[in-house]
């Protein structure tokens, strides 16, 4: 496995980040970054860490739990606070999976169908949990068969519908970009989504501040167009192994 100088990678982002930000006519501290684990070595994470990279993200509920528990005892043996790390489940989530995120997670991001959200509001009420789970609604701003999403057409009724369920506690919206298209493109995607968040705020009465777009290779496009949460996984810690570690 290849050394990957975490730190300086880290650094690297939180630049560009500053610089899009400054762009934009934003605050850097409108932003923030979720350090993407999915299948990386956890000595890297680890290394994330220790640079005060607190916020995390996985994408499959059969890896993250396990993960999540691996890291903490790393975290504990190196003096680290573990208390600080704060979990995003950034990728499709099963509805059989449902009960497992669950107060496992600071923020779902990918909430991409009002069926999901009911079996999550169910589970929430059924466990009788204490403060609402903390949702992000995806939408598919491209029209990609292949990807996850509330269809942009009909997206803001379906958002207002997920604002209601209880036990739940609608923070924004999420998307994803059409990977490699050109800077204009991306930032008419990622407008789109703006556009949908301020419907939907006057439609259904919520704030919505969150923003959930831009990964490593589009996220300064993204914070162009208002993001407040950047998913970034290779652009800090190198290409993923087949295995995670």
């Amino acid at each position: 496995m290849a050394e990957v100088d975490v730190a300086r990678r880290l650094d690297q982002v939180r630049v560009r980040i500053a610089a899009a930000c400054a762009a934009a006519g934003r605050p850097e501290t409108s932003v923030c970054l979720v350090a993407i684990t999915k299948r990386q070595p956890l000595e890297r994470v680890v290394a994330a860490c220790h640079c005060g990279q607190w916020e995390l993200g996985e994408n499959r509920i059969q890896e993250a739990l396990p993960r999540q528990a691996e890291l903490a005892r790393r975290l504990a043996a190196a003096g680290l606070p573990v208390a600080r790390v704060r979990w995003h489940f950034v990728g499709h989530l099963q509805s059989n999976k449902a009960n497992k995120a669950l107060d496992a997670f600071v923020l779902l991001h990918g909430i991409d169908s009002v069926r999901l959200a009911e079996k999550l509001s169910e589970r929430a009420l059924a466990i009788a949990a204490g403060a609402p789970q903390p949702i992000l609604a995806e939408v598919n701003v491209t029209g990609e068969t292949q990807k996850h999403g509330l269809p942009r057409d009909g997206a803001v009724e379906m958002i207002a519908r997920l604002a209601e369920l209880p036990g739940l506690e609608l923070q924004g919206l999420m998307c994803m970009a059409r990977f490699g298209d050109p800077e204009p493109r991306l930032r008419a995607s990622f407008a789109s989504l703006r556009t949908l968040a301020e419907q939907a705020r006057s439609v259904c009465g919520l704030p919505l501040p969150e923003l959930s777009m831009g990964m490593s290779d589009d996220f300064c496009a993204a914070i162009a167009e208002g993001a407040t949460l950047v998913r970034i996984g290779s652009a800090l810690f190198g290409p993923r192994l087949a295995v995670p570690g």
